[in-house]
């Protein structure tokens, strides 16, 4: 009961300062930005994203200082690891190219781990105000519950990685033949969010850990698994072509998704 206790008491105070994080966005949205790219040009990191991060670091730590955080923008990051006992998932600006140019379709998203098992999620569609969470059995938007749904390849759109889709990496192209279509966002938060309304059936990325360790989760709760192309758990260590669909259709799908 105690640690039940513990996870509800993280989860009602992550749902507080990833709204309040989100707020802070949206009163900043048409300030100056201080741009850099990271890898390459089109791999774009805010002041921002780092305000963000220190943020929700901050809450983390004062409230559960032995706690640990894999953060995308720490230069240093911890890597996953199930003996940890408490673990966070952080990305502060989900789709940060879209909150630069588009000023919308960007998320924050935090996951909580204990002991390598996923104990909650939380995306936050900033503009939108749609906070998808879950607890221990259901999934939410906002306060609706979250229901899984029955859909087919063939009357159903995919979410996409475009670099992906268009070398048919990971047999992707192939998959879409088989349905009515796929649609790109630029952000796996956004993505998520579709996902869990039943707006696209499946979504099939490149993706790092804090990427989908929130949206694995509150999926997971819908009915959904994430596996990678190969067919695997996700390694939660390193960037994996990774996808989220229903579990009723891994085999169907697994005709067409090869690493």
């Amino acid at each position: 009961m105690g640690n039940d206790l513990s996870v509800l008491t993280r989860l009602e105070l992550a749902k507080d300062w990833v709204r309040d994080a989100g707020n802070f966005l949206k009163e900043n949205i048409s300030s100056p930005l201080e741009i850099t790219e990271k890898t390459r040009y089109d791999d774009l990191v805010t002041n921002f994203d780092k305000e963000v991060q220190e943020q929700l670091v901050s809450n983390i730590l004062h409230h559960f200082p032995e706690d640990k955080i894999l953060a995308e923008e720490d230069d240093e990051k911890i890597k996953f690891d199930p003996e940890i006992p408490h673990l966070w998932i952080l990305d502060p600006i989900d789709g940060t190219t879209n909150f630069i140019v588009q000023k919308d379709n960007f998320a924050i998203m935090l996951a909580y781990y204990e002991f390598g098992v996923g104990k909650f999620g939380l995306i936050l569609d900033v503009m939108k105000d749609k906070l998808y969470w879950c607890d221990s059995h259901k999934a939410f938007c906002n306060q609706k519950e979250l229901e899984s749904k029955k859909m087919s390849l063939d009357k159903s759109l995919l979410g996409v990685n475009s670099y992906m889709y268009r070398t048919n990496s990971g047999g992707l192209l192939d998959l879409s033949h088989q349905t009515l279509g796929v649609r790109i966002i630029g952000s796996a938060g956004i993505s998520y969010g579709q996902l869990l309304e039943g707006k696209i059936l499946g979504y099939f990325s490149n993706l790092q850990p804090w990427d989908y360790a929130a949206g694995s989760i509150i999926a997971e709760k819908v009915g959904f698994v994430t596996l990678t192309t190969s067919g695997e758990k996700p390694r939660f260590n390193c960037r994996e072509q990774v996808f989220t669909a229903p579990a009723y259709l891994v085999s169907e799908i697994q005709k067409y998704i090869k690493s």
